[in-house]
C-alpha cells in the first residue's frame, strides 16, 4: 500500500458540548464503541478476505475544556481544576471500565470553571490491538501471517504516543497544542490494561481501588481464608472474591473451590470485590524492585485511591525480634529501576493519613497502644535494595550506608512501590514484617521462617485489611495529599 491508499472511517461527527457529567460520558461511551466497532468489523473482514483496498483508522475520544479565567478553588483541594486558562484535553479509552472516575472527575471540572466540556473525536488513532482486545473471538495475528501487513492497513502500538511524559513532568502537548487534562494518554491506558490481563490473570475491571501489594504466597492464602469468612457475613459488604482466570466465589457459595491454573501468571492477583471498586485487591509481585515496578506501572491508569506494601524485611537493629513490624517513614533508595524516572534525589514523603490508618490498624490487631506499642512496632527507614544476596558482599560500604541512613530495615520492593505512588500521584505505605535478622546472625531458614509464618502472616494481613477499610471510608480529598502534586498538575486526579 501506498500513501495514496484511501482511509477508511467511521463518518466524522463534530465536537459536542455538555455541562453535565454523566451526559458527557455517556458520549464518550458511544464515540469509544462506534471506533471499536468499526475496527474490530474491519479486521474480521481483512483477515477473512484478501489484501484490502482501503485503510482502516478510527479516533480515540477525548474531552476537552476551554477556560479563560482561573478558576475560584477549594485550597484544599489539589486535583479537579487547571491551573491557568487555556486549551486542556484527555483521550479516552474503555469509558465504561473508567466511567464513575471520569464522571467524578468531570463534575469538579464544570464545578470549578463553570464551562461546558467538549467531547468528539481526537487526533489519535486506536491500534487494531487494543481495539480487539476485550473480543475472544478475534486475536491479532504476527506478520506473515496474513497476506498484508498489519501496519499498512490498520494503526498499530505506537511507542511515541505510549510514554510516561505527563507524569514524569518532562513536558507533553498535543497535536493540536492543548495541554494533558489527564496524567496518561489513552493508549497508554491501553498499553497496560492489556500488560495487567497478562502479569495477573486477571481482568482489569476486577481491580479494587485498594491495593495491597505483598511477596510471599502466604499472604495470598490469608487472603483468600479472609475473603471466604467476608463472603459468609452479610454485613461485610463484600460481593465476590476473584482470582486468576475468572475464577469467582459468591456469598451463594462461599465455600467454592479455588483451584490454580495450571500456568500460574508472574503475579498472582485476588480481587474481594466491592460495590464502587471500594474492596481490596492483594497482588504477589514475587521478590524484587523490578516486578515491584512493573505491577505499579500499569496498576497507576486505574487511579487507585490507596496501595500498601505489606511484606517480610530484614530487621538491622538487635532490639527488633522477628515478628515485629516496621512502619516506613522513609526510604533509602539503592533499588536502581526508578532512577531515570524519578531522580535519587527526589525526597519521598511518608503520608500523614495512611501513616496513622496503619498504626492504628497495628494497635487494634495487637491490643497495644500508647508506649507499648513501640514493644512490637518501630517507625523508621526502610532500604530497598536489588541484590536479595546484600549479605554476602563485602560489609563495610552497604552497611556503613544503612547505618547512616538510620534504617531499621531492609528489603527488596518497598521504596519502589512508595516511589512511583509518589511519582503516579497515588497514596502508598509500608508495613513490613521482620522475618531475618541476618546482621545479627538470625538468617532466614527453613524452620525458623514456618514457625514465624504460622504465627504472624495472619495478623500482618489483618493489619493490612484493617487499614484499608479505615482508609476507604476518609473523603478521597483528604486522602490524595496535596504532597503528591508538584507545580503544575492535570485536573483529573
Amino acid at each position: 500500500m501506498t500513501d495514496l491508499t484511501p482511509v477508511c472511517a467511521p463518518d466524522e461527527t463534530p465536537h459536542r458540548s455538555f455541562t453535565d457529567a454523566a451526559e458527557a460520558v455517556a458520549e464518550l461511551r458511544r464515540l469509544y464503541d462506534v471506533a471499536t466497532d468499526f475496527l474490530r468489523t474491519a479486521f474480521s473482514t481483512a483477515v477473512g478476505g484478501g489484501i484490502p483496498d482501503c485503510r482502516y483508522r478510527a479516533f480515540y475520544p477525548e474531552v476537552r475544556i476551554t477556560t479563560s479565567t482561573f478558576a475560584r478553588t477549594d485550597s484544599r483541594l489539589s486535583f479537579g481544576h487547571v491551573v491557568e486558562p487555556g486549551r486542556y484535553t484527555a483521550t479516552i479509552t474503555r469509558p465504561d471500565l473508567f466511567q464513575n472516575y471520569l464522571t467524578s472527575q468531570i463534575e469538579l471540572l464544570l464545578k470549578a470553571h463553570d464551562v461546558p466540556v467538549h467531547v468528539g473525536w481526537s487526533q489519535t488513532p486506536i491500534p487494531v490491538h487494543f481495539a480487539v482486545l476485550n473480543d475472544s473471538d478475534l486475536t491479532v495475528p504476527q506478520d506473515g501471517v496474513l497476506p498484508f501487513l498489519m501496519r499498512d492497513v490498520f494503526d498499530v502500538p505506537d511507542l511515541n504516543t505510549t510514554n510516561d511524559s505527563i507524569v514524569n513532568g518532562t513536558g507533553f502537548t498535543f497535536e493540536d497544542g492543548s495541554q494533558p487534562l489527564a496524567p496518561f494518554t489513552a493508549q497508554r491506558v491501553d498499553y497496560s490494561l492489556a500488560r495487567l490481563a497478562h502479569y495477573t490473570a486477571t481482568d482489569p475491571g476486577d481491580f479494587q481501588n485498594h491495593v495491597l501489594f505483598t511477596n510471599y504466597q502466604f499472604y495470598v492464602d490469608e487472603f483468600e481464608a479472609y475473603a471466604r469468612e467476608a463472603l459468609r457475613d452479610p454485613t461485610s459488604g463484600y460481593t465476590a472474591f476473584v482470582g486468576p482466570n475468572g475464577q469467582r466465589i459468591t456469598p451463594a457459595d462461599p465455600d467454592a473451590p479455588m483451584v490454580d491454573p495450571p500456568k500460574m501468571p508472574q503475579m498472582p492477583t485476588y480481587h474481594l470485590t466491592r460495590a464502587g471498586e471500594a474492596g481490596i485487591t492483594l497482588v504477589n509481585i514475587g521478590v524484587g524492585p523490578s516486578n515491584a515496578k512493573t505491577a505499579t506501572d500499569h496498576i497507576a491508569v486505574l487511579r487507585p485511591h490507596v496501595w500498601l506494601m505489606v511484606g517480610h524485611c530484614a530487621g538491622l537493629r538487635n532490639s527488633q525480634s522477628l515478628g515485629d513490624f516496621v512502619l516506613a517513614h522513609a526510604y533509602l533508595r539503592e533499588d536502581h529501576v526508578l532512577d531515570d524516572d524519578l531522580p535519587i534525589w527526589v525526597p519521598i514523603p511518608a503520608l500523614a493519613e495512611v501513616q496513622v490508618a496503619l498504626e492504628e490498624a497495628v494497635a487494634d490487631v495487637t491490643q497495644l497502644e500508647g508506649y507499648e506499642l513501640k514493644r512490637v512496632m518501630r517507625t523508621g527507614t526502610v532500604a530497598t535494595i536489588d541484590n536479595r544476596n546484600w549479605e554476602l558482599r563485602e560489609q563495610a560500604g552497604p552497611v556503613q550506608r544503612l547505618s547512616q541512613s538510620r534504617a531499621i530495615a531492609l528489603d527488596m520492593e518497598s521504596a519502589t512501590i512508595a516511589a512511583n505512588g509518589f511519582r503516579f500521584r497515588v497514596p502508598y505505605g509500608t508495613l513490613l514484617c521482620v522475618s531475618d535478622k541476618p546482621l545479627h546472625g538470625e538468617l532466614k531458614l527453613p524452620g525458623m521462617a514456618s514457625a514465624f509464618y504460622k504465627t504472624q502472616v495472619s495478623r500482618h494481613l489483618q493489619i493490612g485489611i484493617k487499614a484499608m477499610e479505615s482508609l476507604r471510608e476518609m473523603p478521597l480529598a483528604r486522602l490524595h495529599s496535596r504532597k503528591l502534586r508538584s507545580f503544575e498538575e492535570t485536573a483529573f486526579l
